[in-house]
C-alpha cells in the first residue's frame, strides 16, 4: 500500500497506443487493481484516516490503529498484517452503516482522482463483452462502491473482507488479497491465468506475473523495475485536472 516515487526514465506507452495493445489482446477476462490504478491514491488508507476523524471509530480503537499503521509505515508491520486490521477495525459495527460511511467517502475524497482513460477502457471491454475484475487489497465495501462506474458488479470483486453475521462485522478475515494472495485469490476464483491484468504496485506483481498480457499502469518505482525487466507494458494516466 506504500506507493514509491515513479522512475522518471521509465518507457511509457501513450494513451492510443496503451488502447491499442489492450484491444489487440482481445481479452475475454481483464483483472484490475484498484487504488492507483483505477484512481490515483490509496483510498484504503485515507478511508482510515476518514474513519478517525470522523468519529466512525472508536479513540480507542483509533489509538491502536493510528501505532499500527505508523508501525507498518517504519517496516515493522507485514503488508497483509495491516491490510487485514484495517478491515478487522470496524468490528462490532452494522455493515449497512459501512456502506454508507465507504459511499460518502468515496463521493467526496475519490471520485475526483478517478483516471478517465482508465475508466474509458473499462467502458470500452464492457461493451464489447469482456469479463472484468477488481482485486484490492482495501477493505470490500469501498471497492464495491467505487468500482460500480467502471461496470464491475460486486460478485466479482475480490478484496479484503470479514465474515459479517447478522448485519455485524466480525473480525473474522475471508481473504486479503495482497502480493502472491492476489494470485491467489483470483486462481480460487478460477481465474489462474487471466488474459489482461492491470496494476501500479510490487502487490500486483504477483497477479501481473500470471497475466497472459500484463500492464503497469502509474508503477510505483518497484514494479516499474519490474515491468522493465519482464517487458511488461508501462502507462501513465492523467487525472481529469492535470
Amino acid at each position: 500500500m506504500v506507493q514509491e516515487l515513479i522512475t522518471p526514465i521509465l518507457p511509457t506507452l501513450s494513451s492510443e497506443q496503451f488502447f491499442h495493445q489492450v484491444q489487440s489482446a482481445h481479452p475475454a477476462v481483464a483483472v484490475f487493481d484498484c487504488d492507483g490504478t483505477l484512481w490515483a491514491g490509496d483510498a484504503g488508507s485515507d478511508f482510515m484516516r476518514w474513519s478517525m476523524d470522523s468519529g466512525l471509530l472508536s479513540r480507542e480503537a483509533c489509538d491502536w490503529m493510528d501505532a499500527r499503521y505508523r508501525a507498518y509505515l517504519r517496516g515493522e508491520v507485514s503488508e497483509l498484517a495491516i491490510c487485514g486490521e484495517m478491515v478487522q477495525i470496524y468490528r462490532d459495527l452494522r455493515e449497512a452503516e459501512l456502506r454508507r460511511a465507504t459511499h460518502t467517502f468515496f463521493e467526496r475524497t475519490v471520485r475526483a482522482r478517478i483516471f478517465p482513460e482508465m475508466l474509458e477502457l473499462c467502458h470500452q471491454l464492457q461493451a464489447q463483452g469482456v469479463t472484468l475484475w477488481a482485486v484490492s487489497s482495501t477493505n470490500n465495501w469501498l471497492i464495491e462502491d467505487g468500482v460500480k462506474d467502471f461496470g464491475i458488479p460486486a460478485e466479482r470483486v475480490l478484496a479484503a473482507r470479514v465474515r459479517v453475521t447478522n448485519g455485524l462485522i466480525t473480525e473474522e478475515l475471508l481473504d486479503v488479497p495482497t502480493d502472491e494472495g492476489k494470485a491467489q485469490s483470483l486462481a480460487r476464483a478460477g481465474l489462474e491465468h487471466p488474459d489482461a491484468v492491470f496494476g501500479n504496485s510490487i502487490h500486483d506483481a504477483a497477479m501481473l506475473a500470471i497475466a497472459k498480457h500484463p500492464f503497469a499502469v502509474n508503477p510505483s518505482a518497484a514494479l516499474g523495475a519490474r515491468a522493465v525487466a519482464e517487458g511488461w507494458p508501462v502507462f501513465q494516466p492523467k487525472l481529469a485536472h492535470a
